[in-house]
């Protein structure tokens, strides 16, 4: 069994026996209230669900297992000369609990490596598609082609044991974040550069082997950007869509191919993974419309009010959950102030963090929860920077980092035994009469 491995089971059952001491002694034990509005509100902050590999603070941001992104970009091992962690540690840390030593992380890049190969039905099935397909539509097709490799789906049909869920799940899961690089960089090159693939670079850690492949930057700050966005992208607790669809068909024992292809469905929606290149193309709109791409705060603040007015939103501003600047954003501003010396996009981001917050604070009388912006508001301008210009890709970076996370948690939820989810619904009659009710009794 190898180290990583061996380092989570012995995790995971300990955690799987605690918490059945738990569930006797507390089962009964009430959390929280459910409000009539939560249910007519897409649920939003009900408590209603496990997920062990991270946790999202309104006022602190995203911890991953109790370390936030500051810690952890000092914390975890990095690559030499580069002072962003790499993901491979990241993978480690929410399988595990623990920080990984750089040992520990070398060995995980090197198993990434072992196992990133991607079938040749897959690139065959990518081939026949149209090439102006949306790159998240080949994506998608692309993980559930390789279902064919799953190791879960083979165990489960010759009779895996509950107990070894977990192990078939863990497998898989390695495999297929070891193999989306090079599916990525290969839906990159085939929509945009004309099908001039480049070859993996087996000298490279998984991070900047994706930068590699893209082929747009050598650059060794573009290595170090690839590292810092798959880790900081990597997971946001389990109630943000992505999350919770691979969570939700996972839980009916759907493999690890279904599941994240699932996922990366419900991350290709507009509400959810579409915010960076909504950002990027309304920073392109300001400067069109205001008619440079050096406007004056002034500026800013006077066309930033007429959107306002007129119904819109400010794209990058305001989060479900986080009530401060999300430390994603100021991880990536610090790159960019240490990198990118002089980028006009890079500056108008930066200008937009000075005078959006105070108009969207006194907007309809305060009104607005959370004025600050969140990580879609930076991602872009950083990516454009390097060379990236074409948005309908973003997404497809983001699902790249996005299955670390989500693959970590649904291993945990196999080793935990979580059962197949089925909240219960209610119609809006049921609710009326609900009401009605206590209105007759009070």
């Amino acid at each position: 069994m190898d180290m990583l491995k061996q380092r989570f089971k012995d995790k995971a059952l300990a955690l799987f026996q605690k918490n059945r001491e738990m569930l006797k002694a507390h089962g009964d034990m009430v959390i929280g209230e459910t409000k009539v509005s939560q249910l007519f509100g897409g649920m939003r902050g009900m408590k209603s669900m496990i997920w062990e590999t991270s946790q999202l603070d309104a006022f602190e941001g995203i911890r991953f297992r109790g370390y936030s992104i500051p810690q952890l970009r000092q914390a975890l091992p990095k690559a030499e000369g580069c002072n962003e962690p790499l993901p491979e540690g990241l993978f480690w840390l929410m399988l595990t609990g623990d920080l990984p030593t750089q040992e520990e992380v070398k060995w995980v890049t090197e198993e990434w490596k072992k196992r990133s190969e991607v079938p040749e039905h897959t690139f065959k099935m990518l081939e026949s598609l149209p090439v102006d397909t949306h790159p998240m539509t080949q994506y998608s097709l692309a993980i559930v082609s390789m279902q064919t490799e799953s190791i879960f789906a083979r165990r489960y049909a010759e009779g895996l044991p509950k107990s070894e869920y977990w192990d078939a799940y863990y497998e898989d899961s390695m495999n297929l974040i070891a193999s989306l690089p090079r599916l990525a960089a290969y839906i990159y090159r085939r929509t945009y550069h004309n099908g001039e693939h480049i070859a993996p670079d087996p000298s490279l850690d998984w991070g900047a082997n994706f930068a590699h492949m893209l082929g747009i930057s050598e650059s060794p700050d573009f290595k170090s950007l690839m590292r810092l966005y798959l880790t900081i992208h990597a997971d946001h607790e389990g109630g943000n869509a992505s999350a919770h669809t691979t969570h939700l068909v996972g839980s009916t024992l759907s493999d690890p191919y279904y599941s994240l292809a699932s996922g990366m469905n419900a991350l290709a929606g507009p509400l959810h993974g579409l915010a960076t290149q909504e950002v990027i193309k309304w920073i392109l709109e300001l400067t069109e419309n205001i008619g440079t791409d050096e406007p004056t705060e002034e500026q800013l603040a006077e066309y930033i009010t007429e959107t306002l007015k007129s119904g819109k939103v400010i794209p990058g501003y305001g989060h479900a959950v986080l009530r401060k600047p999300d430390p994603r954003y100021m991880a990536q501003r610090r790159f960019a102030e240490e990198y990118i010396k002089d980028n006009k996009i890079v500056n108008i981001v930066w200008k937009l963090f000075s005078v959006v917050p105070p108009i969207l604070e006194k907007w309809k009388s305060g009104k607005v929860k959370n004025p600050w912006p969140n990580v879609d508001a930076h991602s872009g301008s950083l990516l454009m920077h390097y060379g990236i210009k074409e948005f309908s890709y973003y997404t497809v970076m983001f699902g790249v980092s996005r299955a670390m996370g989500v693959l970590a948690a649904g291993t945990w939820s196999r080793a935990l035994g979580m059962p197949i989810e089925r909240p219960k619904s209610m119609t809006s009659e049921a609710i009326s009469q609900l009401i009605a009710n206590a209105t007759v009794e009070e």
